[in-house]
């Protein structure tokens, strides 16, 4: 039985799992995202654009929380992305133990609707996200994405 639903000829090119560091600073978030951008370019990972768009906002949503948040516990993150047959997914790891959660920011407030964002492009796109523990005493944030658009 072919569980990989390719034909049974191996894996797709463009699967594979790549991971980077960056100092938890401001300038990281566009870098972050850039290069994400560029992976999945180099790779031929098929986003459609809208799909492309969402990840990669969502991927500067989980920097900044991570340059925000985390930076004075954990000097570094790390961004991984995955990519299968069929989905695509990014996760920021850093080395601070508190886990975030989304709140329902006040429509006053310039910042606090990252993590809500999150939740909605994955929740239009049929994806999943999570935030766990690490072993080391941090936590990643992950979200994923199926490459088939939802109809």
């Amino acid at each position: 039985m072919d569980t990989e639903g390719n034909g049974g000829d191996g894996p797709r090119p463009w699967e594979g799992v790549w991971r980077f560091t960056a100092p938890a600073v401001d300038v990281s978030v566009p870098q972050a995202r850039h290069a994400v951008r560029d992976l999945l370019r180099r790779q031929g990972v098929p986003l459609a654009p809208d799909l492309a768009q969402g990840l990669l906002l969502i991927v500067s949503e989980l920097v900044t929380n991570a340059v925000r948040h985390a930076a004075v516990v954990s000097p570094e993150l790390a961004v991984e992305v995955a990519a299968g047959a069929d989905w695509v997914r990014v996760a920021v790891e850093d080395g601070h133990p508190y886990r975030p959660t989304a709140l329902e920011a006040d429509a006053g407030q310039t910042g606090g609707r990252g993590l809500l964002l999150v939740r909605e492009i994955v929740r239009e796109e049929g994806g999943a996200c999570d935030v766990e523990h690490t072993a080391g005493g941090g936590k990643v944030c992950w979200a994923a994405l199926p490459l088939t658009p939802r109809t």
